[in-house]
């Protein structure tokens, strides 16, 4: 099964210390480019998230982002005393610089960061809790971009059906324009009454057919198509092969169509390139 890069997922866990929530979004990219917000008390998981996506994924860009909600609610207040004393001291001897210093007001004392703190959570049970979430919404994140790409597969394999009927058609179509394509040059002469040198004419007949030759380019377009069915159905990391084979179906349609020399076969070769080009869009997304 082939992977789509594109994804979403959204884990939440309430925690006796507050809500952990985690939101992945995975889109298109070349590498696998990981893009981490982390709050500062969990920067230590950075690491192990890291690894977790390279493990886990091939390729896109990959924004994690980490929200948690402390619940303060039943928490006791403590003085850290000890900094308090600090800050004290510290303004004291602000103030005997001053001529005449305001008094020291208490609440701004708690005020201060670190002066009034509550009760701290376990820091190694929250991340060990932050990372089980993470997991949990990897794998959520995996299987929606297994989802979508069985979807897109489902897409190029519709266009593959598409593109063997135009080769299909056009092979009949061939010996068709030939003889019409003969016909032409035949009532071109007796329309300027020259007389008709039926060695002559064959000579030209054989270096049109040499032209307008397209068997090879059908050959390659049908092995092309077998390639890319055998790769879709192979899966894992099948991006960068698929667009390769996008880039020779192309090439072939290209050559169909600098050889065409009947309306028809223009057109065949112009239904092939729109197709090749929606295949194309596609796989820009698949892993």
């Amino acid at each position: 099964m082939v992977h789509s890069m594109t994804a979403f997922a959204r884990n939440e866990q309430a925690t006796a210390h507050g809500t952990l929530s985690w939101e992945l979004r995975s889109v298109n990219h070349r590498y696998l480019e990981p893009h981490l917000r982390l709050p500062d008390a969990f920067r230590d998981l950075e690491g192990a998230v890291r690894e977790a996506l390279r493990q886990g994924l091939s390729r896109g860009k990959v924004e994690c982002t980490l929200r948690f909600a402390e619940e303060s609610a039943g928490k006791q207040l403590q003085v850290d005393s000890e900094r308090a004393r600090q800050l004290i001291a510290a303004a004291e001897q602000v103030a005997a610089l001053i001529q005449q210093p305001a008094p020291l007001n208490p609440l701004e004392v708690l005020a201060w960061p670190g002066v009034l703190v509550a009760d701290s959570a376990d820091p190694q049970a929250l991340n060990a809790a932050a990372l089980k979430l993470f997991d949990q919404a990897l794998g959520e994140l995996k299987a929606g971009r297994a989802r979508e790409g069985a979807e897109l597969a489902k897409l190029l394999n519709e266009r593959l059906d598409s593109i063997l009927d135009e080769v299909a058609a056009l092979r009949e179509l061939v010996p068709q324009m030939l003889a019409g394509q003969r016909q032409k040059i035949e009532t071109r002469f007796a329309e300027m009454q020259a007389e008709l040198d039926p060695q002559r004419l064959e000579q030209e007949l054989v270096l049109l057919a040499q032209k307008s030759d397209v068997a090879e380019e059908l050959d390659r377009l049908s092995t092309h198509v077998s390639e890319v069915r055998r790769v879709l159905k192979a899966g894992g990391a099948a991006g960068r092969r698929l667009d390769f084979l996008m880039q020779e179906l192309n090439r072939e349609a290209n050559t169909l169509g600098s050889k065409a020399f009947d309306p028809r076969s223009t057109q065949a070769a112009v239904n092939l390139k729109v197709l090749i080009e929606q295949m194309r869009e596609q796989v820009q997304n698949i892993e």
